[in-house]
């Protein structure tokens, strides 16, 4: 299924919620590569998307979505809702090449998640960020997340301040 139809796209832009052979890898690579070149993260980071994102992909519920952004055929972004309980969502992996940003698509891939979290009943959406991404941080803020935690950690061969967002449906 893509969103081109629903959303305004240009056309070598396509929106999909399938997965496809090689998209769990291209999500890996791409948030391995643009988090060590815009923030400095080592290869742990990796390896912290990996685990999570390959046990999404093997035991997707119905209750669990990706959306996977494709420019010209190549991965270029996602953003996915993982069931963690009936009630609560979180919301993982949202991130856009450098090429495709400030397109609104990281707008239309959040309308999608909070659709789809409130089509599932659920009645909070968390997500884990970490402070160093304010464009991020201003997005979740305009759909209604706050802030409920905030640690200071050593993780990715840096020091970060990680934050957890909540949203009420």
């Amino acid at each position: 299924m893509t969103s081109n139809e629903t959303h305004n796209l240009p056309a070598n832009l396509v929106i999909r919620t399938d997965l496809k052979p090689g998209d769990i890898g291209s999500l890996i690579y791409l948030h391995g590569v643009l988090y060590a070149t815009e923030h400095g993260w080592d290869h742990t980071f990796e390896a912290y998307v990996a685990g999570p994102l390959a046990e999404f992909a093997k035991s997707q519920t119905p209750r669990g979505r990706i959306w996977i952004v494709e420019e010209s055929e190549n991965v270029a972004g996602s953003i996915a809702i993982v069931e963690v309980s009936n009630e609560e969502a979180q919301l993982r992996w949202l991130l856009l090449h450098p090429r495709v940003r400030g397109r609104g698509i990281g707008r239309m891939l959040m309308e999608d998640a909070i659709s789809f979290c409130k089509a599932q009943g659920y009645t909070i959406v968390f997500l884990w960020t970490v402070r160093a991404l304010t464009a991020a941080a201003k997005l979740y803020e305009e759909f209604g997340f706050h802030i409920s935690e905030e640690t200071i950690r050593e993780i990715w061969g840096t020091t970060v301040t990680e934050q957890r967002y909540e949203l009420r449906l």
